[in-house]
């Protein structure tokens, strides 16, 4: 009695092609492909951080812009104030 050869059973590497079914693509091939994927993936996120990393700076920016505004405003509102009482000041001493 012979054993039979690991090479001639069906599906097994070495194997005649079209016995035992499909093939799987060789484990380099299908961890490439993963790491590919991942790769691609990555890429994306990376690339999506990137705008919202650019819109949160741009964000920043404008907050600043408004803040610095604000100021100028509250300084010209005070400045508004003064004048004001004094200017009501002078016409109520002006009518007594």
């Amino acid at each position: 009695m012979s054993t039979p050869d690991a090479a001639g059973a069906p599906g097994a590497p070495g194997a005649p092609e079209g016995e035992g079914g499909p093939r799987a693509p060789p484990p380099n091939l299908t961890s490439n492909r993963r790491l590919q994927q991942t790769q691609a993936q990555v890429d994306e996120v990376v690339g999506i951080m990137r705008v919202n990393v650019d819109k949160v700076l741009e964000r920043d920016q404008k907050l600043s812009e408004l803040d610095d505004r604000a100021d100028a405003l509250q300084a010209g509102a005070s400045q508004f104030e003064s004048s004001a009482a004094k200017l009501k000041n002078k016409y109520w001493w002006k009518n007594c």
